[in-house]
């Protein structure tokens, strides 16, 4: 990026917005997957307008754009390539206005997602998507990627309550879509289009979120199983007893020996654990459901069933799931975090597979993650300095890709597709579904200066 160039933008921006500082640029150089290559700038607009005066320099000028939040993202959608500028949007952090009478937050898209939840609290309304950093992602980044979180059973994903975006295109074109109504089939549904676009069509500038009343009762329990079969049986059962979970969440052998090795928690080291919560607007409706839950456990020969009944037990059972991302990554110095899903009913064929893809290649994989809406967090741990690890950790992920789509599945369920699995979309989506996503990136991008490289949508 020439000199000239560079001025032009902390002219546009403010020279306190702008830098290319060694300091900065490795700090931008990555989120937080295993792609890193260091940018040549970092510009912080502070407004739409802003943005749009950066995206149309980098249409006249030729240099592409990364857009990013927080870096928290797994999939290198946010990682820059070695000629481009990192568009960071975390100065734009406005809560703009919490509407409980329409049932809406607008918000810029560097809002932090727990500032959000801390504003809506004393209304007594949240906003339930709750991924798993929601103490530090963006809700720009959570739409990007069509984030989810632990409540995903109930509450569903980020797409289940944006009502509107207004953003800058590819080309400089600013655009609404949607807006406050809850309810719209007015034209094609651009707002769902946009929200998992990764970035790749346009910059967001303010965001409109359906926002939910919060319910004041939960219960939890957690169950132990002998046999990944026995512990498919509880989830199906579960999903179709009538009653949602607000959380369904499972943790395999693996990681339960992991979180025992690094922490004090004392886990039973079975084939699966599953730990569940209900909520409602009583206690007696949260126990009701919870009653329905223990029953399906216990249908399915849980060895235990353990439910909460004080704040310390309910706070020890998070403990243990909420550990599992963090303490695995500590096992080796390389690790990969995917998010595998697949219908409900092959939650256990995932399991099962993963253990045979390991043993076959001679890796360590930890699965963990939500079993009520299908999402798997298979952790892939290796060491990249050991001879042929790598290789034997690539041949895992290729596999692990071929079984979630064979068992009717996709590539992901909330982290996005991003660099990491670019090169895997031919397997899940057919030649006329990749052209019919190519066509309307050149439709909004057409000089592809947004997030080049990503999504496999360059071709």
């Amino acid at each position: 990026m020439q000199a000239s160039w560079k001025l032009r933008l902390a002219e546009l921006v403010g020279p306190d917005n702008f830098s290319d500082a060694v300091i900065d640029l490795v700090s931008y150089s990555s989120d937080a997957s295993e792609h890193s290559i260091r940018p040549q700038a970092v510009v912080w607009p502070t407004n739409a307008e802003q943005v749009r005066s950066v995206v149309l320099l980098a249409n006249e000028l030729g240099f592409p754009l990364f857009p990013r939040g927080a870096g928290t993202g797994l999939s290198g959608m946010a990682t820059p390539s070695a000629d481009g500028l990192v568009l960071d949007l975390a100065r734009m952090r406005s809560i703009i206005d919490i509407s409980i009478q329409d049932r809406v937050a607008v918000v810029e898209p560097g809002v932090v997602y727990a500032d959000l939840d801390q504003a809506l609290a004393p209304h007594g309304y949240f906003f339930p998507p709750d991924p798993g950093s929601s103490k530090v992602c963006t809700l720009g980044g959570n739409v990007a990627t069509n984030a989810g979180g632990v409540k995903g059973a109930k509450y569903g994903t980020t797409r289940d309550y944006v009502l509107g975006l207004s953003l800058v295109l590819g080309d400089g074109r600013e655009m609404k879509a949607g807006g406050r109504n809850i309810k719209s089939v007015s034209g094609y549904d651009l707002t769902r289009l946009l929200v998992g676009s990764e970035g790749t069509l346009g910059v967001l500038t303010e965001i409109i979120l359906k926002i939910n009343p919060k319910p004041t009762a939960t219960a939890t329990a957690l169950a132990v199983f002998d046999k990944l079969e026995d512990a498919g049986g509880a989830i199906v059962g579960v999903m179709s007893s009538g009653i949602l979970p607000s959380v369904l969440e499972i943790l395999g052998r693996e990681t339960l020996q992991a979180i025992n090795q690094n922490t004090e928690l004392d886990l039973p080291e079975v084939d699966a654990m599953l730990l569940c919560e209900t909520d409602g607007f009583t206690q007696t409706e949260a126990d009701y459901q919870m009653e329905r839950v223990v029953e399906q456990f216990k249908a399915n020969q849980a060895r235990q069933v353990r439910q909460a009944t004080a704040t310390e037990e309910v706070a020890d059972l998070w403990q243990a799931r909420k550990s599992a991302y963090a303490v695995l990554a500590r096992l080796k110095p390389n690790f990969v975090l995917e998010d595998v899903t697949v219908p409900i009913s092959q939650v256990i064929n995932v399991l099962a597979g993963v253990q045979e893809i390991a043993a076959r290649n001679q890796v360590n994989i930890a699965t963990f993650g939500h079993a009520g809406d299908g999402n798997l967090h298979p952790q892939v741990l290796w060491d990249a300095a050991e001879p042929g690890q790598t290789q034997r950790v690539e041949k895992a992920v290729d596999e692990l890709f071929a079984l979630a789509i064979e068992l009717g599945g996709t590539l992901t369920g909330e982290h996005g597709i991003g660099l990491s699995k670019a090169a895997y979309m031919g397997l899940e989506h057919g030649s006329a579904a990749m052209e019919t996503m190519r066509a309307l990136k050149r439709s909004c991008d057409p000089n592809n200066v947004l997030n080049p490289g990503k999504m496999a949508l360059d071709g």
